[in-house]
């Protein structure tokens, strides 16, 4: 389990910064939706290749596998939204310090969390069990 978390963590991590890099790269040519959109899409395919090639050690991708995968990362990209929603208009915390913390911090958690079982479970199945 700590091997399959950590190669979760590395995946993500990497997908993270092609997001990021991506969505730098995108703005200046692009509406911020446009540009987010083709970055978390770009994202999601480089952890869906890093969690199938690396961590669940797959030997080949799968067009399932990965609409499983996009899944997945919208419902961690909605607990992200909705904690963001719940600490800025339902508690009334609106600096961007509490943005960031609810968004960022709390809601990436909980996403993350969301990610990693549905992943698991939902995506490559058994194959998290093994190792």
């Amino acid at each position: 389990m700590k091997r399959e978390a950590a190669g979760f963590l590395i995946a993500g991590g990497v997908a993270y910064a092609a997001d990021l890099t991506l969505f730098v790269l995108l703005r200046p040519h692009l509406d911020p939706l446009s540009a987010k959109a083709l970055a978390f899409l770009a994202g999601c395919t480089v952890a869906y290749l890093g969690n199938a090639l690396g961590t669940y050690r797959r030997r080949s991708v799968h067009l399932r596998e990965y609409g499983a995968f996009f899944g997945v990362n919208l419902a961690g990209a909605a607990v992200q939204l909705a904690c963001l929603g719940a600490s800025h208009y339902g508690l009334g915390l609106t600096s961007p310090l509490a943005d960031t913390l609810s968004g960022l911090g709390v809601g990436m958690v909980l996403a993350t969390c969301l990610r990693f079982w549905g992943t698991r479970t939902l995506v490559f199945g058994s194959a998290g069990s093994r190792g």
